[in-house]
């Protein structure tokens, strides 16, 4: 039986409040100009992607050096659908939530957020749940290679919206997870659709030499674990 696939990835818009991604088409089909070719600009880390080391440690790898087998495999489902808006998930929550993890290397954060707000809207962004430091150090226990979230998990991120950049130590996963190796696989939809508590996550970047991060088209393939 072939597996079910859940497309996880925002496409990409070139009308987004947040990440203007200006886009030029060029080709009529003509003998002159027989194909369309679409040109874009956007940030690596604007919709679904996923966080090089070097996003924020400047001697650490960089996206290309992202091994596939740590982005891609096994992964343990995160239910966290309960959690209310504009909530820090407290550590014992946390604790709950990862009953039953085994072996499996990547962790699929479900908060279904984006079923509660359209993530086309500031509300998205303004009005997540987050994780806070004693929920980061919780998962940071288990040692994932990678970890992958379906809300904007840190707190700073609203306040980005603003131009407001805090300290690194501020930007909780980033600093507790991404510093000690674990991959962030970033802004995931459709997660409520995983029924879990397992699944096979890909979420590949794009191999863009000596960039800090990379958009990814990231799946779920129901059917294989």
């Amino acid at each position: 039986m072939r597996p079910r696939i859940i497309d996880l990835s925002m496409p990409v818009l070139d009308d987004h409040f947040r990440w203007p991604a200006p886009r030029v088409v060029t080709g009529d089909y003509s003998d002159k100009a027989p194909f369309q070719i679409t040109k874009i600009t956007l940030s690596v880390h604007s919709f679904t992607h996923v966080d090089a080391r070097r996003h924020m440690l400047p001697d650490a790898p960089t996206i290309e050096a992202t091994p596939p087998e740590d982005v891609a495999g096994p992964a343990f489902v995160v239910d966290l659908t309960d959690i209310a808006p504009n909530t820090e998930i407290p550590a014992e929550r946390m604790e709950r939530a990862l009953e039953g993890h085994g072996d499996e290397a990547i962790l699929l954060m479900k908060s279904a957020w984006d079923e509660k707000r359209d993530w086309r809207t500031p509300e998205y962004w303004r009005e997540a749940p987050y994780i806070g430091r004693p929920a980061a150090e919780v998962i940071a226990a288990r040692k994932p290679k990678a970890i992958a979230f379906d809300f904007p998990q840190d707190y700073t991120i609203r306040l980005n919206l603003d131009g407001i950049i805090p300290p690194m130590p501020e930007h909780t996963t980033h600093d507790i997870l991404l510093r000690n190796g674990v991959t962030l696989i970033e802004y995931l939809v459709n997660v409520g659709k995983v029924p879990g508590p397992r699944t096979f996550l890909c979420a590949l970047p794009i191999k863009i030499d000596k960039a800090d991060g990379a958009p990814a088209r990231v799946v779920a393939m129901e059917g294989i674990v």
